[in-house]
């Protein structure tokens, strides 16, 4: 986070100072200047996007794909629409409180596509296997994923298997792709974000993050944090259906809540102010995060949403999501304004505010 805002009775001077601090960091765009890849591409902040921008998006180029979004809304010659995406999944260790990599292969997929307001059906894996990995443990891993994608209502219609020599795949990786049906009274769109939407989150945030930091025993912390992983798209229908109205859905995987809403911002060309008091967040969440030094709205979740709703229909969404099991804890945590545009400014408990930036770095490698 960067300080930018002080209190509200600044001099004139200060004020100006302030607004110009804003536009200047506004304006700034994050571009790849490394040679080499380092684990902060993959951590969803700004070198993720440096490097997308300036790699990927620069060589595959389209309309479809400058969206930017966790996958991608096609439609069909018929008129119907499906959404796609993929995703991989290098978790270590693969196994921790309350998921494995098995149930992350599942649930992330499903959950990319119920952000887009699909209903997921279908599904391919495919595994990269290091030579001598366990049978048992694969077997294990292969239920963990038939259990959650039981649970989601999808199948596993399809898959891939490669071998590679010992020590060079760390075990075994996942790749997983899916594919949903998009009802077509659905239209998400971050574009649709208007000044007075309220911005809410299905649940504590940051339990998957520090629950996989603990798992891999190299601090000296002991806390009971399960993983919040979990399939949101039997939530997510409930929420469309009592909210017909909602804008904007996203995960806040990799990069956390923090660069989920950066990201909005940027996109609808809007403001996003949120109050810290209102961000629901366990107390041993947020003090494993104070001693490791790092704050729970960057650190990933895999059982959550973000969600940006039109205020006459807050209230509805709220209770939708708060019927259902997995959000239980939701909390309208600040809304969207008009101003700074492609800026999310939070509100602290003392009164002051402060820029909320994009992830920098990576602080928790390998937590999906």
């Amino acid at each position: 986070m960067t300080d930018v805002v002080a209190g509200e009775h600044g001099g004139g001077d200060r004020e100006e100072q302030v607004m110009q601090r804003i536009e200047e960091f506004r304006k700034r765009r994050p571009k790849l200047k490394d040679e080499f890849i380092n684990s902060a591409h993959g951590a969803g902040g700004k070198a993720s996007a440096a490097l997308i921008d300036a790699v990927f998006l620069e060589a595959f180029r389209n309309k479809t794909l400058e969206g930017m979004s966790d996958g991608a809304v096609m439609e069909l010659p018929s008129g119907e629409r499906i959404a796609f995406s993929t995703d991989s999944f290098v978790v270590k260790p693969r196994r921790f409180p309350g998921g494995s990599i098995g149930h992350l292969a599942i649930c992330g997929t499903v959950n990319d596509l119920s952000m887009m307001g699909a209903r997921p059906q279908w599904i391919s894996a495919a595994f990269v296997l290091e030579d001598g990995f366990s049978i048992v443990e694969l077997r294990e891993i292969v239920a963990d994923m038939a259990e959650a994608a039981a649970e989601a209502g999808v199948m596993i219609v399809t898959g891939d298997t490669k071998v590679v020599n010992r020590g060079a795949a760390d075990g075994c990786y996942i790749t997983t792709a899916g594919v949903g049906v998009v009802p077509a009274s659905v239209h998400l769109d971050s574009r649709s974000v208007k000044p007075g939407d309220k911005i809410i989150v299905s649940g504590k945030i940051g339990d998957h993050g520090v629950a996989v930091l603990i798992a891999r025993g190299e601090l000296n912390l002991e806390a009971d944090i399960p993983s919040d992983t979990a399939p949101l798209n039997e939530m997510v229908e409930q929420l469309l259906e009592a909210a017909p109205g909602v804008r904007f859905l996203r995960d806040p995987t990799r990069g956390g809540v923090a660069t989920v809403l950066n990201e909005m911002a940027k996109e609808a060309e809007v403001g996003v102010r949120i109050m810290e008091q209102a961000i629901p967040v366990r107390n041993v969440v947020n003090g494993a995060c104070e001693i490791l030094g790092i704050d729970p709205m960057y650190v990933a979740n895999e059982g959550k949403l973000v969600a940006v709703v039109p205020p006459e229909e807050a209230d509805a969404a709220l209770a939708a999501l708060r019927a259902h099991k997995y959000g239980a804890d939701a909390a309208i945590i600040g809304e969207v304004t008009a101003e700074p545009p492609g800026i999310v400014v939070l509100q602290t408990g003392f009164g002051g505010t402060r820029i909320v930036d994009m992830l920098v770095g990576d602080p928790l490698p390998r937590i999906c």
